[in-house]
């Protein structure tokens, strides 16, 4: 069985840092890859570029995706994400601070298959991975990927 991997698609440090602690807190172990950008995002899930030699067929069990990114922006990765056959299931959630509601309509058009806020306070941030983490990782059963 293969590990079930988080890509994590955050371009702050600060957040990073506060996802994995919050992932830590919760108990949950799993390994996370962290991209600080789309192209480093799309890189990780094809085997291209800087991950070139990866195992593309190897997926995350879900992206967490922020929006605002530098380089493609988060609306964007999600897009080439659902337009490619390998990877148009994979399961995304949108994690990101932006209260849009265009971002949130965007979101669900392009196939996010949820949409999170961060919360601004820690322990309700801590509160709102471990919701996340029991269900993309314990409850959801995940599509068919990499075959």
């Amino acid at each position: 069985m293969t590990e079930k991997t988080i890509l994590l698609v955050e371009d702050n440090p600060d957040d990073v840092e506060l996802t994995i602690r919050a992932f830590r807190k919760n108990n949950i172990g799993n390994k996370v890859v962290v991209a600080k950008d789309g192209v480093e995002a799309l890189d990780y899930l094809f085997g291209t570029g800087i991950h070139a030699g990866r195992d593309a067929k190897n997926m995350p069990i879900v992206v967490l995706l922020d929006l605002k990114l530098p380089k493609i922006d988060g609306l964007e990765v999600l897009k080439r994400i659902r337009q490619d056959d390998r990877t148009k299931l994979l399961p995304v959630v949108i994690l990101t601070s932006s209260a849009e509601q265009k971002d949130v309509i965007d979101g669900y058009s392009l196939g996010a298959n949820s949409y999170v806020r961060k919360p601004v306070n820690f322990e309700q941030f801590v509160e709102a991975i471990k919701h996340l983490g029991l269900y993309w990782l314990l409850w959801n059963e995940p599509p068919p990927l990499g075959k």
